[in-house]
C-alpha cells in the first residue's frame, strides 16, 4: 500500500539549508507535497527541476514570496490555502532568515528594519493567516532558530535596535532571532492541544551562503560548525522527534539533538514580552498597511 503524502509549507527553501532539506526529502521513499515561497519563484523552480526528482511520487509548488513585503505574504497564504483545498498541512517550516544590520530605513515605509520583518514579523503574520488550517490539520510548526538568542541580556533595547535606520552596533540578527523565539513560545501557547511547536538550531553552517550574502565572516573552526547536509538533517530532526519534554516551555532542540534546559533561555519565558512582540493579524495589517 502506497504511503500517504505529507504536506510541507515552507519559507526559506530556495537556497541553502532549506533547499538542502527539501532535496533530501525528495530522495525519500515517503512521498511529499511541497508548497514553497520564494523571492524568485522561476529561479527556485529551475533549481528544483535540476534535481530530477521523482515527480510521480512528490509534488512541488512554488509561489512568489517576498518576506520584506507583507502584502506578498498575504497573497502567498491565499495561494497556499487555495492549492491545499481540503488537504492538511503536516508541517509548517519557518526557515527564512537574513543577517542584515539596521542601518537602512525599513522597507515599503515600515518603521521596522528589514531583518525584523523577514526574521519575525512576516513569518508570524503568515502563521496567523494559516492558523485555522494549522489547527484543523494538527500540524507541527518548526521555527528555525539560532544559538545566538543566548546573546540577548537586555530585552529593553530591542524596541529601538530593530527599527529601521537604528544603526545599532549590536547584532540585529541575534536580536531578531530572539524575538522570533519569543514568537515560537507565543504560538506554542496559542496552539496548545492542537499543534506541536518546536524551535530548532541547525548549527553554525559556514558553507550555507548565509555568511557570504550578509558579508559576515564564516566561523569555520567553531565547535558547533556543521556542513549544509548536517544542518538540513538537524532541521529535519525537529519534524520527527516525538520525545517532547513534559515541560511545555522546553521547545528548543539543539543542533546536537538535545532539548535545551529552560535556564539557557530564561529571558524568553516572560509571557508579557512574548505578547508584546506578537501582534495580532489585524494589528499587523493596520501598522504595515497591508490592505492599503
Amino acid at each position: 500500500m502506497a504511503s500517504i503524502a505529507k504536506t510541507i509549507v515552507a519559507t526559506g527553501a530556495s537556497s541553502g539549508l532549506g533547499f538542502e532539506l527539501v532535496k533530501q526529502l525528495l530522495a525519500q521513499t515517503q512521498p511529499y507535497k511541497f508548497i514553497l515561497g520564494a523571492r524568485n519563484a522561476q529561479a527556485a523552480q529551475a533549481a528544483y527541476d535540476g534535481l530530477q526528482y521523482d515527480s510521480s511520487k512528490h509534488s512541488l509548488t512554488i509561489f512568489p514570496l517576498e518576506l520584506s513585503n507583507l502584502k506578498t505574504v498575504k497573497t502567498f497564504a491565499s495561494q497556499t490555502l487555495e492549492k491545499l483545498g481540503q488537504d492538511k498541512i503536516d508541517y509548517l517550516l519557518l526557515n527564512a532568515g537574513i543577517g542584515k544590520n539596521a542601518d537602512e530605513p525599513g522597507p515599503h515605509g515600515s518603521k521596522w528594519s528589514e531583518s525584523y520583518i523577514v526574521n519575525h514579523l512576516s513569518q508570524h503574520y503568515l502563521t496567523h493567516l494559516l492558523r485555522e488550517k494549522l489547527e484543523e490539520s494538527k500540524s507541527r510548526v518548526v521555527f528555525v532558530s539560532s544559538g545566538g538568542i543566548r546573546n540577548i541580556d537586555d530585552p529593553s533595547v530591542l524596541d529601538d535596535d530593530v527599527k529601521g535606520a537604528s544603526k545599532t552596533q549590536r547584532s540585529v540578527y541575534s536580536e531578531t532571532k530572539f524575538i522570533q523565539f519569543l514568537g515560537a513560545h507565543w504560538w506554542r501557547r496559542q496552539l496548545q492541544g492542537k499543534c506541536v511547536v518546536v524551535a530548532v538550531s541547525p548549527g553554525l553552517i559556514p558553507g550555507s551562503g548565509f555568511f557570504v550574502s550578509n558579508n559576515m565572516p564564516a566561523p569555520v573552526n567553531h565547535p558547533d560548525a556543521k556542513s549544509v547536509e548536517e544542518g538540513a538533517q538537524n532541521i529535519y530532526r525537529a519534524f520527527t522527534r516525538d520525545d517532547l519534554p513534559q515541560d511545555p516551555d522546553q521547545i528548543f532542540l539543539t543542533s546536537w539533538g538535545e532539548w535545551w534546559p529552560k535556564d539557557v533561555y530564561q529571558l524568553s519565558l516572560d509571557k508579557n514580552l512574548q505578547n508584546k512582540w506578537c501582534p495580532s493579524k489585524e494589528e499587523i495589517e493596520q501598522e504595515e498597511g497591508v490592505n492599503a
